[in-house]
């Protein structure tokens, strides 16, 4: 099925899948399905079984490097653990504990926790929100060299592009102000995998002057979930840091068919992405214009260099719609999505996805449109979370010092003006609402609260219902 010459780790894969072996190695399934069931089915070990430990740098390496030049990357790694992984090996290259790094307060809940691990003070930037949605938009040229401004020594900065909801920055701007400043840009591009292999889509970030990225190969690529790739450009980051660092926190026990799932999905996009991709496009296209019939709701828009045009997310707050009882009625009718809060559903449409009546997208667009009507209400105002764009939260100890600081739990309203010590973020998207080390504000606390009563997930918190927070403890 695949050609060892072109993606070797995927052939490597489907060989193992097929070879009589009787392994005397891990896993200890030993590729029988007797004991658990399917559950291992297809379960191969990275070493030995797509490679031996002697040949570590054989069909891997090859692998990796055919990814570097498809992205036009000096260095490549791949990941089984996802862009969670991938931001904890940016946050380790960067800075040494206590060095500073500009970076988006719409950061993901991992790349925070990167900064905890490497010991590094994030100085934030606020994202715009767009007045239409609510929803985070993109960072400006003019915060971004304001920071760096009042940060001379910062080592790195730090953004999301694109964001959850497809907003997009513009990232030559930016790379070329982090670039004035003398820091690299590192940008968490793990919803944008797809950019830059089709001509209406925009330049993925390395093309576009960043120096590293991060990418889910499982979320716009069909590849094994948890499947990630880190790339790079060397001229301002130490390739020999960025192998040490990828390699504090990954296992040494990779799995090959994930592995082998990113090197088939990198096949595949060299291959056919510029046709799937177009179909995609024009899923996404259709798909709004239908939506946009619907009265009252929101369809999230615009150019391709500040939405992503694969992205299908709607503002239900012009309709009354609850959008939990909407995310039921899909549920119920077979089609979960990726997210839904009371304002916002956000769909993912990737190459997978197929045209006409029966495809997958335009009954998926049937449903939602029926399950909107039904829950119809009174309309809503707009109100973008308590956390993002209220401004910046009062900074009292660095992410680090309070995330290993003694602390206490107190009831929530008793929080307000305590210093946080946990990580709250309501999920998806994991974008944190309360940062360790950050003064706590009743409006925060307010807003999580009813998140939560709305039937928010917040998945990142002590206290799920938000009854209770930690907080340092006073000496």
């Amino acid at each position: 099925m695949y050609d060892p010459d072109e993606a070797p780790l995927a052939a490597a894969y489907s060989d193992a899948l097929v070879r009589g072996w009787r392994p005397f190695t891990i896993p200890g399934h030993k590729g029988s399905t007797d004991l658990v069931g399917p559950v291992v089915a297809g379960d191969v070990p990275m070493w030995p079984g797509l490679d031996t430990l002697h040949n570590s740098a054989g069909r891997l390496g090859a692998a990796q490097d055919r990814a570097a030049q498809l992205w036009g990357a000096d260095w490549c790694r791949f990941s089984v653990g996802g862009s969670t992984h991938g931001n904890q090996t940016l946050a380790l290259a960067v800075g040494a504990p206590g060095d500073v790094v500009i970076a988006t307060r719409a950061v993901h809940r991992s790349l925070l926790l990167g900064f905890v691990l490497a010991g590094l003070t994030p100085a934030w930037v606020e994202p715009d929100i767009d007045p239409r949605s609510g929803l985070p938009s993109g960072i400006s040229r003019q915060a971004l060299a304001a920071a760096l401004a009042d940060h001379p020594a910062a080592k790195a900065v730090f953004l999301v592009e694109p964001g959850y909801v497809g907003t997009r920055s513009d990232l030559p701007d930016l790379a070329a102000a982090a670039h004035d400043g003398g820091v690299p840009l590192i940008v968490d591009q793990a919803w944008g995998a797809h950019l830059g292999f089709h001509p209406g889509l925009p330049q993925h970030a390395l093309a576009a002057g960043a120096d590293a990225l991060v990418t889910s190969a499982h979320k716009a690529l069909p590849a094994y979930t948890q499947a990630a790739l880190v790339l790079a450009k060397t001229e301002r980051l130490d390739p020999d840091r960025l192998d040490r660092a990828f390699d504090a926190t990954h296992t040494t026990s990779p799995s090959g068919a994930i592995l082998a799932s990113i090197d088939a999905a990198r096949s595949l996009l060299a291959r056919d992405g510029n046709a799937l991709l177009g179909r995609t496009i024009r899923l996404v296209a259709a798909a709004r214009d239908t939506l946009r019939q619907v009265p009252g709701l929101l369809v999230l828009d615009g150019p391709p260099d500040a939405v992503d045009p694969t992205k299908l997310v709607v503002g239900l707050a012009g309709t009354g719609a609850d959008g939990m009882a909407v995310e039921d009625d899909l549920l119920q009718a077979g089609f979960p999505v990726e997210m839904a809060d009371q304002d916002t559903i956000v769909a993912v449409v990737t190459m997978a996805d197929t045209e006409g009546p029966h495809g997958t997208v335009e009954p998926f667009v049937a449903a939602l449109a029926t399950a909107i009507e039904r829950h119809r209400g009174e309309p809503r105002p707009v109100r973008p979370p308590a956390w993002l764009g209220a401004g910046l939260p009062q900074v009292a100890l660095s992410p680090r010092e309070a995330f290993f600081a003694p602390r206490e739990t107190v009831q929530a309203r008793a929080a307000a003006g305590r210093v946080c010590a946990e990580l709250v973020a309501p999920y998806p998207p994991g974008i944190p609402a309360l940062v360790p080390g950050e003064v706590v504000s009743a409006e925060v606390i307010d807003a999580l609260r009813a998140a939560a009563a709305s039937g928010v997930l917040v998945s990142y918190a002590a206290d799920p219902t938000l009854s209770t927070l930690q907080v340092v403890a006073r000496p």
